[in-house]
């Protein structure tokens, strides 16, 4: 979708319509934009950015509270429209999918048929945008549907993929970070040519076990399927903070109330998981992660809560030691995660056969 919880607030609020906007928290409440409407993208503006950047580079930009209740509700309306084509559909967010059209319901001969009615049916029934990418696999057809936005239409031919991989500057390619590409460009490589150039043994020496992903990627393939049923990795929750928190009771009470959330949500997930993961960002920005992993799954909330203050209390000793004064620094953002999820409702990824035999 195209900017998509930012086209829903223009799409229900025509006094909006082509003015920069930001879905997400005011400047004053010290949160981050969750999406940008094309308009303030002119500005620099995009999602992750600090509110008070963005109101920064445009002085009149106007902030939208999100509702996550009609974005829901907007999404399941264009997953319906998907799963009239095909039943390999794989969510990667509220606005995004992987979808396998091989074999589809409508018998449409080529897959950027499909793509076309697809987003005229999201058009014709939202009111909203979306982009496609077409191609031979996750990684092009990615890449495809970021070339043409807003309302486009991307496709890579196979025997075109090896050229606009090649073509591609490096901070460009779905799986290569900020961080990474940093890296990469202190390593001489700046497009899929020179990533090219590496073997597979001196990627995973620089990069590890995705060295692997690397390397595939320079020659435009990967092999991942679509999966419908794709298995939840993690659940989590986390409270950034208006006003810092300086004292201990207050952090404390918390984690309690941001446990009490992560519970809500593995009962509806009906699982639980062997490893906690806390989180916490200090009035500097600087953000550290602890975790601790047992040997049965943590459903309760009173496991959930000990765990989490276990970790806290752990990253408090570390830190003091280093400070002159024994206090805790300021934090502005508490999160816990758990992962290593043992779905009680055990589901399997599947993968229809191409052909009859």
């Amino acid at each position: 979708m195209d900017a998509f919880y930012a086209s829903v607030e223009q799409r229900d609020n025509p006094s909006l319509r082509g003015k920069p906007l930001v879905v997400g928290a005011t400047p004053d409440q010290r949160g981050v934009v969750a999406a940008a409407s094309y308009e303030a993208r002119k500005y620099g503006i995009h999602s992750a950015m600090p509110s008070r950047i963005a109101i920064a580079r445009c002085p009149h930009l106007i902030f939208a509270p999100p509702r996550f209740e009609v974005y829901r509700e907007v999404s399941a309306q264009i997953h319906a429209i998907f799963e009239r084509y095909t039943d390999l559909v794989e969510p990667v967010a509220l606005d995004e999918a992987y979808l396998d059209v091989t074999e589809n319901k409508a018998g449409l001969p080529y897959a950027s048929t499909v793509a076309r009615h697809i987003r005229v049916a999201i058009f014709e029934e939202t009111g909203l945008t979306a982009s496609a990418g077409v191609s031979v696999n996750k990684f092009l057809a990615k890449m495809a549907s970021g070339k043409n936005k807003p309302n486009g239409l991307t496709v890579i031919l196979p025997e075109d993929a090896i050229a606009f991989v090649e073509q591609l500057p490096i901070e460009k390619f779905h799986g290569i970070g900020e961080v990474t590409a940093t890296k990469m460009h202190s390593l001489g490589i700046r497009t899929g040519t020179d990533l090219k150039q590496l073997k597979l043994a001196e990627l995973i020496q620089h990069f590890g076990k995705v060295g692997h992903y690397y390397y595939k990627i320079a020659r435009g393939q990967d092999d991942r399927a679509v999966e419908p049923n794709r298995i939840r990795k993690s659940i989590g929750a986390e409270t950034s903070f208006a006003k810092d928190l300086s004292d201990r009771a207050s952090m404390l009470l918390e984690l309690e109330q941001i446990a009490e959330t992560v519970k809500q949500r593995i009962d509806q997930h009906q699982t639980g998981g062997r490893t906690l993961t806390l989180k916490v960002k200090f009035s500097d920005y600087q953000q550290i992660t602890r975790s601790k992993t047992v040997l049965t799954p943590i459903r309760e909330l009173s496991a959930i809560a000990y765990v989490a203050k276990e970790l806290f209390e752990a990253i408090e000793l570390s830190d003091v030691s280093r400070q002159a004064a024994p206090r805790l620094p300021s934090i502005r953002l508490l999160g816990i995660s758990l992962s290593n999820l043992d779905n009680m409702q055990t589901s399997q990824a599947i993968q229809l056969p191409l052909f009859e035999f």
